[in-house]
């Protein structure tokens, strides 16, 4: 695990509530961990759960109106050091690879000559070098979301946010793309969030895992993945994993 002297990342009780024609769901509620810096955190529970919503008020989409949540260290700009990518890779899809993986540096008015080499380099890292003039119809689903992990990096953020990015990806697909987030951190340094209903993804990807309870989400548990690094696909078969991963199904209440 990598050791920071404070939190990168803390909450402290967040809860949400949302209000519609004088009713109130209850999205999220009490939920408190910390983060250091560097570390990869999956955010695991089932469906529904609230995971969604966390990763939104971490993002800075939603507001939370309950506890306490501090993001960053000093100078930290969540306009600027925060990288989101969704299941959906939400490409345009009248922009050429290259051009999308360019969006937020354009947005954010970055350097056009750096950002540009910036976005070949992570194209190249995420296995895409070659396809920066095709279009998204002309590439795969996993290639797809190749391009949404190289555009939420390309402004060198602190925090990157994953949001079931490859919960639409069939099988094998989603074990490559496990592999391929997890080289991507070891190879940045980045803070990571991904939120996930897959058990076996949160305890092979992360550094530590929080477990979820059915909506509204609450802290089963929070502990840290203590597995050998390089991480390799066949890791999943040692008695170690399998423990991690056993603890995650009772905190869920699966036999």
């Amino acid at each position: 695990m990598r050791a920071s002297a404070e939190p990168f990342l803390s909450l402290r009780g967040v809860s949400k509530t949302y209000r519609t024609g004088g009713r109130e769901t209850v999205a999220v509620s009490d939920a408190s961990f910390d983060l250091g810096d560097g570390e990869f955190l999956a955010l695991v529970g089932p469906s529904g759960c609230g995971k969604s919503t966390l990763l939104k008020i971490l993002a800075g989409l939603h507001p939370h109106d309950g506890g306490e949540l501090r993001i960053g260290h000093a100078g930290f700009d969540p306009g600027r050091d925060i990288g989101v990518a969704f299941q959906a890779p939400l490409l345009l899809k009248w922009r050429r690879v290259l051009d999308n993986v360019m969006l937020p540096a354009e947005i954010l008015g970055l350097p056009t000559k750096a950002a540009r080499e910036r976005a070949r380099d992570l194209l190249a890292l995420v296995g895409l070098e070659g396809n920066e003039d095709k279009y998204p119809y002309e590439l795969s689903g996993g290639m797809q979301q190749r391009v949404s992990l190289a555009r939420a990096l390309v402004h060198d953020p602190k925090l990157v946010l994953l949001d079931e990015p490859f919960g639409a990806l069939d099988a094998l697909t989603r074990e490559r793309m496990n592999l391929e987030i997890r080289r991507i951190w070891a190879s940045s340094g980045k803070t990571v969030v991904l939120v996930t209903h897959g058990v076996q993804e949160a305890v092979f990807c992360a550094t530590q895992v929080a477990v979820l309870t059915a909506g509204p989400a609450r802290m089963a548990d929070h502990f840290a993945v203590d597995l050998p690094e390089p991480r390799e696909l066949a890791i999943r078969n040692t008695p170690e994993f399998g423990a991690l991963a056993r603890r995650v199904y009772d905190r869920l209440g699966i036999a």
